[in-house]
């Protein structure tokens, strides 16, 4: 037997694992576990309810705004009475109907399968972010409560991230030296205070940003204040621009 025929015997048997596989395990959503067409996919009334950014968005924070590009930066409310301390940021969904229950899955529900899709979605919200150098860096969480979890969703969106793009990922670029009270609820200044010092670079990943390109990664961007705290300290180690692309953008008035 030839080698082309033998390898086409091993595609045909290939395909028959795939077809016995997809009938005894069908595809199915994500998002409410109905059959689907593929693998990691959403079903029509769940792709309708996810609240996907896309248009005119803030450069800074990937807010969706009201009108087209006049060719300046476009910046929201927030970003233009509060400078952000990055260079630029996406967001690839808004925190509401069905990708907030997404991402309350993937981060308290056990679905670390649930990644793979959103880092394909971020790939394409960020893309204006994600240079040929960047290194992708997740929002660390402190050991006590990845203990809990037993993962760091950030982590995960940020691996799958560099899977998809093929851009470098150093999962612990930082680390979380202190465990620091929940936000939410918490005022954008109090974020800010209890997040001073709670942050820092890993000792040995300090060659990892010295004139680098960073973009950092995290689930859900609210006030920003976790991000501002990570951008501050790879800038203190002397990387070059900061960027931050989140899966989830929490709208002012959700």
């Amino acid at each position: 037997m030839g080698s082309g025929s033998f390898i086409a015997g091993k595609y045909r048997i290939a395909q028959r694992i795939q077809t016995a596989l997809a009938l005894i395990y069908p595809p199915r959503c994500m998002g409410c576990g109905d059959l689907t067409e593929s693998d990691f996919g959403l079903c029509g009334p769940c792709w309708r309810e996810t609240p996907f950014i896309g248009g005119t968005v803030c450069e800074s924070c990937g807010m969706p705004l009201i009108g087209g590009q006049d060719g300046f930066r476009t910046e929201c409310d927030d970003c233009l009475k509060t400078a952000r301390p990055w260079r630029a940021g996406r967001a690839a969904l808004l925190y509401d109907g069905k990708a907030r229950s997404l991402i309350l899955a993937l981060k308290h529900g056990d679905r670390p399968e649930l990644a793979r899709p959103a880092a394909q979605w971020m790939a394409q919200a960020g893309r204006p972010l994600l240079r040929p150098d960047v290194v992708i860096a997740p929002v660390p969480l402190h050991w006590s409560r990845l203990l809990k979890r037993r993962y760091n969703q950030s982590a995960l969106l940020a691996q799958n991230l560099g899977r998809e793009t093929g851009l470098e990922c150093v999962p612990d670029l930082l680390i979380r030296k202190k465990k620091t009270q929940v936000l939410d609820g918490k005022t954008a200044a109090e974020r800010a205070q209890i997040l001073e010092d709670a942050i820092c670079l890993h000792p040995r990943n300090a060659r990892h940003l010295i004139g680098r390109d960073i973009l950092l990664v995290d689930d859900v961007m609210t006030s920003g204040a976790t991000l501002a705290a990570c951008t501050r300290v790879c800038q203190a180690a002397g990387a070059n621009h900061i960027f931050v692309l989140a899966l989830a953008r929490v709208a002012k008035d959700a």
